[in-house]
């Protein structure tokens, strides 16, 4: 245990001194301080030490600040896996109750972001493809294609692919839970 504690207070002294300059000028546009977010970092990093322990998994914590928001990912453990869920349900609802926790020290509502065995990054490719392949057909088939529902995470990955095509725009339609991209030509 005193290792694992030990292990995480490095981590968090890496991911300090790791802050990118890009990652700061960010920070600094969006009106966030950084130190701010490397307390978010350091809260959600605790509440998840706990939670592991609890669950008895291991799993490397590490912290970063990227684009104005706290950047949360574990990885390491082989049960990490059920801690994502079936298309990250179980990640999403971490993520909440993790952001709730740093809101409950800091006061402030929280934009961290949680990654659980690289699922987020490893979807957020799939997402990126999947909306510049559906763009190029868009593009060139001329016809509208509605996507399968998504969260509002994976809405953000496609409607950004699908903006780096010329020709293509696109825009969510529907309610939560069923909320879907609408990829259509350009007028």
């Amino acid at each position: 245990m005193a290792e694992t504690v030990e292990a995480i207070d490095t981590e968090k002294d890496d991911a300090v001194s790791r802050e990118t300059t890009k990652g700061t000028r960010e920070a600094r546009s969006s009106g966030v301080d950084d130190d701010v977010l490397v307390q978010e970092g350091d809260i959600a990093g605790d509440y998840l030490e706990r939670l592991l322990d609890l669950l008895d998994y291991d799993g490397d914590i590490d912290l970063d600040v990227e684009a104005g928001r706290a950047i949360v990912s574990i990885d390491g453990g082989e049960d990490l896996e059920k801690l994502v869920g079936a298309r990250g349900n179980v990640l999403e609802a971490l993520q909440e109750l993790t952001r709730l926790a740093v809101q409950q020290e800091t006061g402030s509502r929280s934009r961290l972001m949680l990654d659980i065995a690289g699922w987020r990054a490893d979807r957020r490719e799939e997402l990126r493809e999947l909306g510049r392949s559906t763009a190029e057909s868009v593009l060139a088939s001329g016809e509208r294609v509605r996507l399968q529902p998504m969260s509002p995470f994976e809405r953000k990955v496609v409607h950004d692919a699908v903006a780096a095509v010329d020709g293509v725009q696109s825009e969510s339609e529907g309610e939560d839970p069923k909320r879907r991209v609408v990829v259509f030509p350009a007028s």
